[in-house]
C-alpha cells in the first residue's frame, strides 16, 4: 500500500525516525576534544520542560492535521540561575538570584514547586542536600544559611543559638558530608571555611581572617564539595582547588586559570574534579591527582554550549548538571564509563 498524501507520509516517517532522538555529544573546546562518553541529555528552563512531550517535529506534524493546542499560561521560568544540586528522590534544586527563589524540578514525577517559608529569600547562592532530604540554602544578602525539610518547608537557620546573629558574613558554597551529616560553608569575603554539625554547632573554622595563599589558607573561597573522604575547595582568589582532609589538613592543590567567583565545582564517582570557567564558557575536568583530563564547552546557545556558565553538580545518577545562566537553563549530560553505550 502506498501513501501519497504528503502530510500522512511525513507523520509516519517522523514516528519511525524521530520519536527517540540520538544523544548529542557535548561540544568540545578547539584544543582538546571531549570524550565520547559525555553526552547531552536534556535541558531544563521552566516547568514546561518536565512534560514528556513527543518529538517537536512530531508535535508540529500533528498540529498540521489537528490544529494547534489552545494556548496555556506561561509558567515561571529560570531568570538568573546560580547553583544546582539534586537529592536521592531525583529532585533538582536551582537557586535563582533575580527571582529570589529556589526552584524544585521533580524529574521523576514531572512536578514543579518552590522552597517555602522562613524569611523571604533575597539572594540565594549555594545549595546542598543531605541523605534525609533536608535542603541547605546560603543567602548572601541575609548573611545566613536557611534549612528546609524534605517537603520543602523552612524550619530553621544555621546561626548562633542565642540571639539572631549569624555565623557568616557572605556564605556561598555549601556541602554536606553524606556519612556524618557535617555541613561545610564557604564564608567568601572572610576567607574562611566553617564546619558545623547537624544541629548547627561549629566544629571547626579554617583559613585566616584576611586571607592567605599558603596551604590550608584561602582568598575568596567560593565552592566546596566532598570527594572520597576529603573535601575540595575552589580557592578563587588564589586560582586553585585545594584538597583537604575532613579535618581541614592540606593534602594537595590543583592550579586552575580561573579567578571568577561565579565558577562552579563538582566531583564524580571516580573522584574526577570538574571546574566551570565563566570566562571561556567551558568546563575543565581533572583527574584526582590534578592532571588535566579534558575540557568541553564553548560560547553559544546549542546543546553543549554555554553563556554565563556557573554552578555545576554531579548527582548520584552520574548526570552532570551545568547552570547556563545567561541562557536561563540547566543542561544535563550523562557521564558514561568507557565500556558502556551511552544512552539517554
Amino acid at each position: 500500500m502506498t501513501y501519497r498524501h504528503p502530510v500522512v507520509w511525513f507523520v509516519l516517517w517522523a514516528a519511525c525516525c524521530l520519536s527517540v532522538p540520538n544523544p548529542v555529544v557535548a561540544t568540545d573546546t578547539p584544543h582538546q576534544k571531549a570524550p565520547p562518553h559525555l553526552v547531552f541529555v536534556r535541558q531544563i528552563a521552566s516547568p514546561e520542560d518536565l512534560k514528556q512531550d513527543l518529538h517537536p517535529i512530531l508535535n508540529r506534524s500533528l498540529d498540521i492535521i489537528a490544529g494547534p493546542k489552545t494556548a496555556e499560561p506561561i509558567p515561571d521560568a529560570l531568570q538568573v540561575p546560580s547553583a544546582v544540586t539534586t537529592d536521592l528522590q531525583h529532585r533538582m534544586f536551582v537557586t535563582d538570584l533575580r527571582a529570589g527563589v529556589v526552584h524544585i524540578f521533580d524529574l521523576a514525577n514531572s512536578k514543579y514547586s518552590l522552597l517555602e517559608g522562613g524569611e523571604h529569600l533575597r539572594s540565594p547562592m549555594g545549595i546542598a542536600t543531605d541523605r534525609g532530604g533536608e535542603v541547605y540554602v546560603s543567602d548572601i544578602e541575609l548573611h545566613t544559611v536557611l534549612v528546609y525539610n524534605s517537603r520543602g518547608k523552612f524550619f530553621r537557620y544555621l546561626k548562633r543559638s542565642r540571639g539572631s546573629e549569624s555565623y557568616f558574613d557572605t556564605p556561598r558554597g555549601l556541602a554536606v558530608d553524606p556519612d556524618t551529616g557535617h555541613i561545610y560553608v564557604c564564608d567568601t569575603f572572610r576567607h574562611l571555611i566553617f564546619l558545623l554539625d547537624k544541629k548547627g554547632h561549629i566544629l571547626g573554622r579554617w583559613g585566616k581572617r584576611f586571607g592567605g595563599n599558603g596551604p590550608g589558607e584561602f582568598r575568596y573561597p567560593t565552592q566546596i564539595v566532598i570527594t572520597g573522604g576529603n573535601i575540595a575547595v575552589l580557592d578563587s582568589g588564589n586560582s586553585r582547588v585545594q584538597i583537604l582532609d575532613s579535618h581541614g589538613h592540606f593534602r594537595h592543590e590543583i592550579k586552575v586559570e580561573i579567578s571568577s567567583r561565579r565558577a562552579g565545582l563538582a566531583v564524580d564517582e571516580n573522584q574526577n574534579i570538574y571546574v566551570s570557567d565563566p570566562e571561556l564558557n567551558c568546563v575543565h575536568v581533572f583527574r584526582p591527582d590534578g592532571r588535566p583530563l579534558y575540557d568541553f564547552g564553548q560560547h553559544g546557545t546549542q546543546p553543549g554550549q554555554f553563556d554565563g556558565i556557573s554552578g555545576i553538580w554531579v548527582g548520584t545518577d552520574q548526570l552532570l548538571y551545568v547552570v547556563d545562566a545567561a541562557n536561563k537553563r540547566v543542561q544535563l549530560f550523562r557521564i558514561c564509563t568507557k565500556d558502556e553505550t551511552c544512552q539517554k
